[in-house]
């Protein structure tokens, strides 16, 4: 039973190791990047960069129309913003904390005020990637890691 417990204490020491770490955390960033960078993209007019469609206001007078203190345009404007723009910072892990706390709260205004029967079905998941990444940053692939060095050298 020893050899047992050693080996596996030997195994998750390995997987626990930085690079490993590091290759989970790359991949958890592009998931969550994926997720709401294809949403952004529901958002954008087609044919344009960025132009926000006129479904997508149509959407958030109507179906988003539950968020609290935000005009329909603004939550609008910056839903779009913000899915386009925090996904690119979680894929470049730049400002990765930042970026996993951004869309933490986003998630966290949708379960409460448009979708709150949604949370099993996706938003836990959503939530838990992005406290990984905020408890455990971005890792060794990421450009928080190459701005820190250079703050410590």
């Amino acid at each position: 039973m020893k050899s047992i417990v050693a080996g596996y204490d030997r195994i998750a020491a390995a997987l626990s190791a930085r690079l490993p770490e590091s290759l989970a955390l790359l991949f958890l960033r592009i998931v969550l990047a994926g997720i709401f960078w294809r949403s952004g993209q529901t958002k954008i007019a087609d044919g344009h960069w960025f132009a926000i469609s006129d479904s997508t206001y149509f959407l958030f007078e109507t179906e988003y129309s539950g968020v609290p203190l935000l005009s329909p345009d603004l939550a609008a404007i910056m839903a779009a913003s913000a899915e386009h723009i925090l996904p690119v910072l979680l894929v470049l892990g730049l400002f990765t904390r930042l970026a996993a706390l951004g869309l933490l709260g986003m998630t966290m205004v949708i379960q409460i005020f448009v979708y709150p029967d949604a949370w099993w079905s996706e938003h836990a998941l959503w939530v838990a990637m992005q406290l990984v990444l905020l408890v455990r940053g971005a890792g060794l692939f990421s450009l928080d890691r190459l701005l820190a060095g250079k703050r410590a050298a």
